[in-house]
This record gives C-alpha cells, sequence and structure tokens, in this order.
C-alpha cells in the first residue's frame, strides 16, 4: 500500500489547481467538516480500485492542518487497507479548497464544489475532470442525492457513464 500511495502521490506532485468548471464552495467551516465521512461514489483509480467500505474520517490537528485517515476493504487481498495523509487550506480558510498529501511534500487538490445542508454530504473534485467523489454521512443516499450528484458533475465535465458506486455493508466483512 505504501508503494501504491508513493506512486500514485509521484503521479499527482504539483497536482494542484481546479478543473475550470468547478468553483469550491465558499464559506466552508472545517469544524463543521471534519469527521467520518462514507465514500459513495467515484472515479476509479489505481489507489483505490477493488476497494468497498470505503471510509475518510478527517480531525483537527494541533497545528490547524488536518489528519486524514481513508481505509477501505480489498476483497482480493480479504484484508483492510488504509493511508494516513494531512490536508490543509490551499487559499482562503473559508473556501473547500484544500491541498491533501499521503507522501511527504506532494500535495494534490481536493476540491469540495457542493456541500448538503448540515455538511451530510460532499461532492469532491481532484486537479482535473478525472477525480471526483460521493461522500456522505452515511453510506447509503436517496435517489434523489445520487441523481443531483450526476447532474452537477456531469454539467462539470466528468463522466458519469464511469462512477463506481462502493459497496457498503457486505456480507462476509471482518470488523477492522
Amino acid at each position: 500500500m505504501k508503494r501504491l500511495l508513493s506512486s500514485f502521490s509521484l503521479l499527482l506532485a504539483g497536482c494542484m489547481g481546479m478543473p475550470e468548471t468547478v468553483t469550491p464552495v465558499q464559506n466552508f467551516e472545517l469544524d463543521q467538516f471534519v469527521g467520518k465521512w462514507y465514500e459513495v461514489a467515484r472515479l476509479d483509480h489505481s489507489f483505490e480500485r477493488g476497494l468497498s467500505e470505503v471510509s475518510a474520517e478527517y480531525s483537527l490537528k494541533k497545528d490547524g492542518s488536518v489528519k486524514v485517515l481513508n481505509s477501505g476493504y480489498k476483497r482480493e487481498a480479504s484484508k483492510w487497507k488504509s493511508a494516513e495523509g494531512k490536508a490543509s487550506f490551499a487559499e482562503a480558510a473559508d473556501q473547500g479548497y484544500l491541498k491533501v498529501s499521503f507522501f511527504g511534500p506532494f500535495y494534490s487538490s481536493y476540491v469540495v464544489f457542493d456541500l448538503g445542508e448540515g455538511y451530510q454530504h460532499a461532492f469532491v473534485s481532484g486537479a482535473s475532470t478525472d477525480y471526483l467523489w460521493l461522500l456522505s454521512r452515511t453510506p447509503d443516499i436517496s435517489p434523489a442525492l445520487r441523481e443531483q450528484f450526476l447532474i452537477m458533475a456531469g454539467e462539470r465535465g466528468f463522466d458519469t457513464n464511469e462512477v463506481i458506486w462502493v459497496e457498503h455493508g457486505a456480507e462476509g466483512i471482518p470488523a477492522r
């Protein structure tokens, strides 16, 4: 997993910015964003390929940055995978535009472009339209939210035909 994250981080080195079609949310409140999120949907990438039960935990650190702990279950290997990283604001502290690193000084964009009321869901982009996630405070979402995500992502140039809906609650998955 470390080798995989290292390769990914090197690939993304200098991958800051965002698609021209994406605008980060304003009035972003980090203290409301921290906590556990379930990855409900994503565009596939090697660093998450084959993972189900994916979640992310964000917690504030004393220095003002954010600890990021991503985890998911790799059914082929019959084991849990996790990666710890850090995040901080890329620009203004009230803007949903962060930089995230899982490997040393190499950062990639993390752009929150939609937040549900009460921070119950988040639509997130990377530096290009190749990176897209739907996060939710619960592993199950409504059909209306699913449709909203697909519409908003499609309008911004993401290939919604390639979206993967992440499995949660599968039988036979061992506890972490």
